[in-house]
């Protein structure tokens, strides 16, 4: 590119999303030099799930110094970050590295359109404006489009219904009966909290998942003057990582009959065991009987012994109803109700569910993926040139934070390229798409996530979330395959594909 969309020597940069991983994107262009950028988002803040997901007890399962970018140290209150907590540290982020102008709130992108003649992007917005751009980077991650079910009857219930992803706080649940459908962290967590104050609270689980204590509590005032000081901080991040590493690396914690599986596993169940001594019935209803790792496996304190209150009922089975007075499960049996909260979880395989992209050859990417999405790193897509994803298919290990990380520096690498040659556009090499995706469905098909009924898998069965290995592998393959996986498309090409 001679000059950028906007006139000047560097490529302008689209970003869509202002969670994590947009957060990340944004400082990162910023500290390289690169300025002429913006950031849309749908809602009126930063956060992405952090701003959306404000359920009662909404928490990570990850520690704090692991579930952080590294260009923020932070005074974490608890081992594990609260919803409040988290959006607040977003926050923090923003205006510290002074990038809050270049964020449009309450604005989605809607359609993006390569322009071959012009070698950049056009970008339809909620508004109905139009813009510009060289480069358009994805940051809507897995959990921005709630999974709604299409149960009979919804519109004929008499109390509220709403989705756990878009808590109604209008609503007083306290000395309610509430019905609760879905087993899943936020499930969990909601379970936990709701039944210290509902009248009485009814848990619709279709499968039970694996529980390990979550292990979570204030830091002591000893500790966090500890992790003020800058060596120590990082010191614990280290100690997570090598942790993380130990426990994925060489894929065995997540491939069933290996030491590291069962072990988990045997803990599960001892915590099953322990937590539920006296009522076997309950131990019998909480037990999966998928391998464990192949659904994601759920931290969480205090959840068992919820069920133990004399308010709280356990139904294992699904919902298949709703009348005007409660829900109907799968044996028929109707459970009358004032409230029902939907955690049925998210549309995580439809990646980019609510963007229009169109490629060089004017055929849009759902089309291309036919249902199954797959990407180089979970970030490139041959056909679609300057054109990245984050949290994109596949990059789900670890701290998705540190994976963020990785992703936000491959592409600023590449836009500063970009800046450097001042013409053409970067697009994946379709021999590198293809060798990368065959070897990342291998290692799934030895794991447990291809074991069990799981949100990682499309339709056809195919899996499109998780990473197969430990998040240093995806670092090492991130800086040392992007300079040879990528190929430059020159202004104006008719060059035939590949």
């Amino acid at each position: 590119m001679a000059l950028s969309a906007s006139g000047k020597s560097a490529p302008r940069v689209c970003v869509i999303g202002a969670g994590f991983g947009g957060v990340s994107l944004a400082v990162g262009l910023h500290k390289a030099g690169i300025d002429d950028f913006v950031v849309y988002e749908k809602a009126s803040g930063v956060g992405g799930v952090w701003h959306h997901n404000t359920y009662p007890g909404a928490e990570v399962d990850t520690r704090s110094h692991w579930y952080s970018l590294s260009v923020k140290y932070f005074d974490w209150p608890r081992t594990h970050g609260s919803q409040q907590t988290l959006e607040s540290y977003i926050n923090a982020i923003v205006d510290d590295y002074g990038v809050r102008n270049r964020f449009r709130f309450e604005t989605a992108v809607t359609t993006v359109t390569w322009r071959e003649q012009e070698q950049n992007y056009r970008v339809e917005l909620s508004d109905g404006s139009v813009e510009i751009f060289d480069v358009v980077a994805a940051a809507v991650g897995l959990f921005n489009v709630p999974r709604y079910p299409d149960w009979p009857g919804m519109a004929d219930f008499a109390g509220p219904i709403f989705h756990s992803a878009r808590w109604e706080h209008e609503h007083d649940l306290a000395g309610k009966r509430v019905a609760l459908v879905g087993s899943g962290s936020s499930a969990i967590q909601i379970t936990t909290r709701l039944a210290e104050t509902a009248g009485s609270l009814t848990l619709f689980q279709r499968s039970p998942g694996w529980i390990l204590p979550k292990g979570d509590r204030d830091y002591t005032a000893e500790e966090r003057e500890a992790f003020s000081k800058r060596s120590t901080y990082r010191r614990e991040r280290i100690r997570l990582v090598i942790a993380e590493h130990r426990r994925f690396s060489g894929g065995s914690a997540t491939t069933p009959g290996t030491k590291k599986n069962l072990g988990a596993k045997a803990a599960a169940e001892d915590y099953i065991r322990t937590a539920l001594k006296d009522r076997p019935d309950l131990q019998v209803a909480v037990t999966p009987d998928h391998p464990y790792m192949g659904k994601r496996p759920i931290q969480a304190s205090g959840f068992y012994e919820a069920l133990l209150r004399d308010t709280v009922t356990l139904v294992p089975s699904a919902v298949t109803e709703v009348t005007p007075k409660g829900v109907i499960d799968s044996e028929g049996r109707l459970h009358e109700c004032d409230a029902i909260v939907i955690a049925t979880g998210f549309r995580a395989t439809d990646y980019l569910g609510e963007i229009e992209l169109f490629g060089r050859d004017g055929r849009e990417i759902h089309e291309q993926w036919q249902g199954e999405p797959d990407a180089f790193l979970g970030l490139t897509v041959p056909n679609y040139p300057n054109f990245y994803m984050l949290y994109g298919p596949n990059t789900n290990a670890g701290s998705i934070t540190s994976m963020l990380e990785v992703q936000s520096a491959f592409i600023v690498r590449d836009v500063r390229r970009l800046a450097r040659s001042r013409s053409g556009a970067l697009e994946v090499r379709p021999f590198f798409h293809r060798t990368y995706n065959r070897w990342i469905q291998r290692r799934l098909a030895k794991t447990a996530f291809a074991q069990a009924d799981n949100y990682y898998t499309t339709p056809s069965g195919k899996l499109v979330v998780p990473f197969p290995l430990a998040w240093i592998y995806y670092w090492s393959m991130g800086r040392l395959l992007r300079r040879v996986s990528s190929r430059r498309i020159p202004p104006t090409t008719t060059e035939a594909r590949s």
